[in-house]
């Protein structure tokens, strides 16, 4: 079955403290649910605290990046090894603003893609569109681009390891969000190049997340729309009760598929 999930990037936010007791209260909170796969993203030097703490729960632990090497002379850069020994199972990749702050190209995307996988991390690949690029018609054309890119190393029997994040780079911390009709336009498109390149059995079970100015206010109506899996949450994501909010309407559309 095809997994629904609601991922929180809480990007350079929080020291330690705050990150555990804010992990702690979200465990107990997120207990009851029992269809929806909720991630942590924290920052780094709270990812060991938290592993130890989603240990006795159904909560997953990712880093928010990682680069392609295993080891060496790079200050400052975090490996996939690292990340699995701090208790993660998913890894960010190619978010909009390591591609347009940190100028990672899709190349470099592409050979983290082949390192996370190949350590046993599951990379959530952020694929999105400018606003020019959305407003000149281009965004088809982006979206193919980073995914031929980021897929080109990733076979059928690894596919089911990744996720994907539609992220409009308009949406995000903005306020602004996309329609349901835009994202769910998008995610048919996306899931149209993975029926091209892994068939449609594979491509129906893919997850695809839709993240840009996520709220408990809108999630609803982004959930109930076609080829939209699940979230991946920013801002949101440091609020508890908006986090816990978004989480509950994504267990309930579940629930509510099933009757």
């Amino acid at each position: 079955m095809k997994k629904y999930i609601v991922a929180a990037n809480w990007k350079m936010n929080n020291d330690v403290r705050p990150s555990v007791d804010f992990a702690v209260s979200l465990s107990k909170n997120l207990l009851k649910l029992k269809q929806t796969e909720v991630i942590l993203c924290p920052p780094f030097t709270s990812l060991f605290h938290i592993s130890e703490i989603l240990k006795v729960t159904s909560l997953k632990l990712g880093g928010q990046n990682m680069y392609f090497e295993k080891s060496g002379a790079f200050t400052g850069e975090i490996s996939g090894s690292m990340l699995k020994s701090s208790g993660c199972q998913y890894v960010i990749l190619g978010h909009s603003e390591r591609r347009h702050i940190f100028n990672e190209s899709d190349e470099m995307i592409q050979k983290k893609m082949t390192a996370a996988l190949e350590i046993g991390l599951k990379p959530i690949l952020c694929l999105g569109e400018k606003l020019e690029e959305r407003q000149s018609g281009a965004t088809h054309n982006v979206l193919e681009r980073q995914f031929k890119s980021a897929f080109s190393v990733v076979s059928g029997d690894r596919l089911e390891s990744c996720v994907i994040a539609y992220e409009p780079v308009w949406a995000i911390g903005t306020g602004v969000v996309a329609t349901p009709e835009q994202a769910s336009e998008a995610h048919q498109f996306i899931r149209e190049l993975l029926k091209k390149q892994y068939g449609s059995e594979k491509a129906e079970l893919m997850t695809i997340l839709y993240g840009g100015s996520v709220k408990p206010s809108n999630a609803k109506t982004l959930i109930e729309a076609k080829d939209i899996d699940g979230f991946l949450v920013g801002g949101a994501s440091l609020i508890e009760q908006d986090f816990i909010g978004i989480s509950e309407i994504v267990e309930r559309h579940l629930i509510a598929k099933e009757t």
